[in-house]
């Protein structure tokens, strides 16, 4: 018994230091012109914010809820990970070139890898002139893309399976959302042409709860940014609309931004 004793006793601590390092996520890597001086991973149940230092430098480990997606926000930009507990992550980027330089190396790292990928293919794809589409050739192009983005998904074999799956069944939803924002745009040329009477846009609630409608800015040029809450892209340009408007404060220019979200989200 003694000797039995002796046996299982290394090999208990040998099991609870593996169980121990399965229980958080090593993260490292370094920052080239760096947007802020930290690093925020996140998603609807996790949140930490990861120190940043001069050189470019960070390291730190992550105690997550559960496997699964999550944002990587550098003080200017988006990235989407995929991260699991027992993760030994590297990552290398350069903000100057954020979604073409962002890599991770490391126990875990083609998940993420290959989501940024992804990134990159869509853009490829998806980034459609509709000068030179109508309805039936946008149709043939967002088809098209989605049997890459399909084929993309199926080479890779060594991705965990709920990120597979997640991305599988979120192809269909993005070339629907596609095929509406560009067929919204078709109409739109087709409806509104060059030269065309801009329309009033009358009464529109303002920031400050009055209204003000286009007639009100009669005389003037108006720059219309038009965003969403639900648009992460529309929120990243709002500091660098603020940078122009100032720029331009003393002209004859009025900046106005509206709005697209559903009266639901009126709160946000």
């Amino acid at each position: 018994m003694k000797y039995l004793l002796y046996f299982l006793l290394p090999f208990a601590l040998f099991s609870c230091q593996e169980n121990a390092k399965n229980d958080f996520v090593n993260i490292s890597g370094t920052i080239m012109n760096k947007n802020s001086d930290s690093l925020k991973i996140y998603n609807k149940t996790y949140s930490k914010v990861i120190t940043v230092n001069e050189d470019g430098s960070f390291s730190d480990t992550l105690h997550l809820n559960s496997p699964g997606f999550y944002t990587l926000y550098d003080g200017g930009e988006y990235a989407r990970l995929f991260l699991k507990n027992g993760y030994v992550l590297n990552m290398s980027l350069d903000t100057e070139n954020f979604d073409e330089s962002i890599s991770f190396s490391g126990l875990g790292s083609e998940q993420s890898n290959f989501l940024s990928k992804k990134v990159l293919l869509e853009g490829e794809l998806l980034d459609i002139n509709i000068d030179e589409h109508d309805s039936i050739s946008l149709s043939n192009k967002l088809t098209d893309a989605s049997n890459k983005l399909v084929e993309f998904v199926e080479m890779h074999k060594d991705l965990d399976t709920m990120l597979s799956n997640k991305v599988s069944m979120d192809i269909e939803s993005l070339i629907k959302n596609y095929g509406q924002y560009y067929g919204d745009l078709i109409k739109l040329r087709e409806n509104l042409p060059e030269g065309t009477i801009s329309p009033l846009f009358t009464d529109y609630e303002n920031h400050a709860g009055g209204t003000t409608s286009l007639v009100d800015l009669k005389g003037k040029y108006v720059y219309v940014d038009v965003w969403a809450t639900w648009c992460g892209p529309c929120k990243q340009e709002i500091p660098f609309l603020k940078e122009v408007e100032k720029e331009f404060h003393d002209k004859n220019i009025h900046f106005v931004s509206i709005s697209i979200d559903k009266q639901d989200d009126r709160d946000k």
